[in-house]
């Protein structure tokens, strides 16, 4: 039965659980993407989306609540000193997960969890997509009219007579 079911347990005891989500949390710090199952990348959301919202402040109990969590050391400096100089103007919303279709084996819903921030392709994209737009249409038929009367017709070449 589901009664009161809060989180996904993915099918393991509470201290796999920790280690499998604490684990792939250092994977997403030290790689910025990992590659996963649907179920454990929305585990993981829910687990990392806090520790990350931590290091905006970079001060001794945050370091250590983090590292509690973490127990490494490479990746709670990483943490603390190159993504959250990224995320410090981010209200929320850290991670991203990308669906990529059913794996080969066992029909698993597979999907990308990335740091929203270290995807350059998906940055470039939401700056050239801003435009400014209005709400009238704006009367070009006035400057197609103008423009073929500014350029010169081009004279054709006349062709010579063949020699039979």
């Amino acid at each position: 039965m589901r009664h009161n079911k809060s989180f996904n347990h993915l099918s393991r005891k509470k201290a796999h659980r920790d280690a499998l989500l604490a684990n792939m949390t250092i994977s997403l710090i030290k790689h910025k993407r990992i590659f996963t199952t649907l179920a454990k990348a929305k585990a993981l959301r829910v687990y990392a989306e806090p520790l990350i919202n931590r290091a905006k402040e970079d001060s001794m109990a945050n370091r250590r609540l983090v590292f509690s969590y973490l127990q490494n050391k490479e990746a709670v400096t990483e943490l603390f000193r190159e993504i959250s100089q990224k995320i410090a103007d981010r209200p929320g919303g850290y991670t991203r997960i990308l669906k990529t279709g059913n794996r080969l084996g066992d029909n698993a819903k597979t999907c990308f969890i990335e740091l929203v921030d270290y995807n350059e392709n998906m940055l470039k994209d939401k700056k050239t997509e801003k435009k400014g737009r209005t709400r009238r249409s704006r009367k070009s038929s006035s400057t197609e009219a103008a423009a073929p009367a500014a350029e010169a017709p081009v004279p054709v070449p006349a062709e010579e007579p063949k020699a039979e």
